[in-house]
């Protein structure tokens, strides 16, 4: 005989919207098990992008979606990740080890892309992947500097593979690890994509769910077979809000479309200034840009990110925001960002993979 408190349980678990993705849970294809038993609603769902903390955020959103919809037994949540790895541009090869390389890109410098790139990293790593990040910015590396790693050298094994520097939970990869910190790097555009490939692929990057490469910025022809080159499940555009800003990152968009990697979405960066002292918020750059550009090409606005002088200040002290204030609202922009991006991924592979035919058996 059914259960119809199980009956009412199922249906409502279908209908709640995943706040990191936007989508029902029928869709994610998330609950891994749902039922009532002694009174309480035991609830298992699994997802395909990091959970660390999740479970806390989602306890009383779904407790109260399903008490609306006439659960009334109290709701026990258990959540767990199955991060998968995603395809990647046509006649490329995902990297051996490496499930997810996720480019972070903007059209024209000075956007704060590399401090977005950092704490994307370390917000992932923060909620429970395996992840890097390669300084793919040759001419103006500052991964080494925000991760608190300036003067290192990398180690090579066997006299082949690089060994990647670690620190924050990160493995990481630079240019800035084999050069001098003040030496000018005076290489063409051939010179610079082939000390890339070279970072990327002879680097012993371990078993990562994920490797952030903070891009050169702009659109010219470094980035373009750079895009061609590297292996990309997704690439992340930041952008700030004002007009011309928007109008270079709608460049560096098109460009990941013209190789046939998906753009997750937009993240609008220094979208609020906050006072140190007294805390009060103000669109010093203008508002809306970010949400403009993402409406126009149809994907997400993935987060706001504060213009907040400490930002700037743990970045510079080689512990970007995500480590060094874990508990202040600029981090939790940070957490929330980092989430929806890898939402973004894994639903994206489940609106690519074909529908499953339904098979419906009548009684004769």
């Amino acid at each position: 005989m059914v259960n119809p408190e199980n009956t009412a349980l199922a249906a409502g678990l279908a209908g709640f919207v995943d706040p990191a993705s936007g989508a029902s849970l029928e869709r994610l294809s998330a609950v891994e098990y749902a039922g009532v038993e002694g009174g309480r609603a035991r609830v298992r769902l699994r997802f395909g992008f990091p959970v660390g903390g999740y479970a806390h955020e989602l306890q009383p959103l779904l407790a109260a979606h399903l008490a609306a919809v006439g659960v009334a037994a109290p709701l026990e949540l258990e959540v767990g990740a199955d991060i998968r790895a995603h395809a990647v541009q046509p006649r490329l090869k995902p990297m051996a080890g490496v499930a997810n390389v996720v480019a972070v890109a903007s059209g024209k410098g000075g956007v704060g892309k590399s401090t977005v790139a950092v704490n994307l990293a370390l917000a992932w790593a923060a909620q429970g992947a395996r992840v890097g990040i390669l300084d793919a910015d040759i001419y103006g590396p500052s991964q080494p500097l925000m991760l608190g790693l300036g003067g290192r050298r990398p180690e090579i094994a066997g006299g082949k593979r690089i060994r990647p520097l670690e620190n924050h939970g990160l493995v990481a990869m630079s240019i800035g690890f084999l050069i001098d910190a003040a030496q000018p790097m005076v290489w063409r555009g051939p010179m610079v994509t082939q000390a890339l490939t070279q970072l990327l692929g002879d680097t012993d990057w371990g078993r990562l769910d994920y490797l952030v490469v903070d891009m050169p910025p702009g659109t010219g022809d470094i980035q373009l077979t750079l895009a061609q080159r590297v292996p990309v499940a997704g690439a992340v555009i930041v952008t700030t809000p004002q007009h011309i800003a928007v109008a270079d990152a709608r460049k560096g968009l098109r460009m990941f479309e013209k190789v046939s990697v998906p753009v997750l979405g937009i993240v609008e960066n220094m979208s609020l200034h906050v006072c140190s002292n007294c805390g009060h918020g103000e669109a010093i750059f203008g508002a809306g840009g970010g949400d403009e550009m993402a409406r126009e090409h149809g994907v997400a606005l993935l987060g706001r990110l504060p213009l907040d002088a400490h930002v700037r200040e743990e970045a510079d002290g080689g512990r970007p925001t995500v480590v060094a204030a874990p508990g202040t609202p600029r981090a939790a922009a940070y957490l929330s960002m980092a989430r929806r991006t890898a939402a973004a991924l894994a639903l994206r592979a489940i609106d690519a993979s074909p529908a499953v035919p339904q098979i419906v058996v009548e009684e004769t």
